[in-house]
């Protein structure tokens, strides 16, 4: 959402619709205007400051994956506390509990749904870890780091967690971060397309 552009077309209907979100989210102030171009007549909008955006983020992942709202809170912040305290397999099985409690009417099996799920969850990470996501330049899925190790992930849904853990050998995922005083976790996981779930995943580092 965060700078995204769009056309004033685009404010015009204001009905609550799953396919047209955004002239509901603007009109709630989860997004303003930023700029806008004259010569391409394109706004772009943004959330006014990280309260407004972690507060948006923790309010869709309920929505999106059907788990309890009251509990969003309480599973970012264990997930964080796991990854800090390096305990990378506790973070994992915790993933894999809270996709079981996602309603099966609302896991389409694609990649997309996968990859928006993992958004969410290490976007809210930002809040307690630094995060960073997968960009146009090839990064890996996600990037976590804490005081003392950087956790690099990879996840396949077509492929198994070696071909994962190897893709981020093969890519150099991981090369950024070799100078880093700190300890580089790299972990390939798959998916049981069978369970809708995580499946195995491989450690190297630790």
């Amino acid at each position: 959402m965060d700078g995204i552009e769009v056309g004033a077309s685009e404010f015009s209907d204001y009905r609550l619709d799953a396919d047209r979100p955004l002239p509901v989210i603007y009109q709630s102030g989860y997004l303003t205007i930023q700029s806008y171009s004259p010569r391409r007549k394109l706004y772009t909008l943004g959330y006014p400051n990280a309260e407004v955006r972690n507060g948006f983020l923790t309010f869709l992942l309920p929505m999106f994956t059907g788990a309890d709202k009251g509990r969003g809170g309480f599973h970012i912040s264990k997930f964080s506390e796991e990854l800090e305290s390096g305990d990378v397999d506790a973070f994992l099985t915790r993933l894999r509990c809270f996709f079981e409690k996602i309603p099966y009417d609302l896991n389409d099996q694609t990649e997309r749904h996968y990859q928006v799920v993992f958004y969410l969850v290490f976007t809210l990470l930002g809040q307690f870890v630094e995060t960073e996501l997968k960009s146009a330049n090839g990064r890996a899925d996600a990037v976590v780091r804490t005081d003392t190790q950087v956790f690099v992930f990879e996840f396949k849904l077509n492929g198994t967690a070696e071909q994962a853990l190897a893709q981020i050998d093969d890519r150099g995922y991981a090369v950024a971060w070799q100078a880093d005083a700190r300890q580089v976790v790299k972990v390939g996981v798959e998916f049981d397309r069978a369970t809708r779930n995580l499946g195995r995943w491989v450690i190297d580092g630790i």
